[in-house]
C-alpha cells in the first residue's frame, strides 16, 4: 500500500508518500512539480529519503524535506 499527500509550498505542488517495505518499516518518497510549469525538467523525483516506523513519520519527513529543498534550491 502506497499513500500519498498533496500539499502546495512557494510554487511547487508536494507530494509526499510513503510506502511499506517487507520488514514493515516505511519508505520515505517525494514528488516535487513547479506549479507554473509543465515540463518534465521541472519535475523532481526521489526515492527512499529516508525509512521510519510509522507511515506518518515518513510522510512527515518527505513534506519536511521538500521544504528545504524549495527554500535552498527555489
Amino acid at each position: 500500500m502506497q499513500n500519498k499527500q498533496i500539499q502546495l509550498y512557494n510554487g511547487y505542488a508536494v507530494q509526499s508518500s510513503a510506502h511499506r517495505l517487507p520488514d514493515g518499516s516505511f519508505s520515505s518518497n517525494l514528488l516535487l512539480e513547479r506549479i507554473d510549469s509543465a515540463r518534465a525538467e521541472d519535475r523532481y523525483w526521489f526515492y527512499s529519503l529516508d525509512y521510519f516506523k510509522s507511515e506518518e513519520q515518513a510522510l512527515q519527513h518527505s513534506t519536511q524535506w521538500a521544504r528545504g529543498w524549495v527554500d535552498t534550491r527555489g
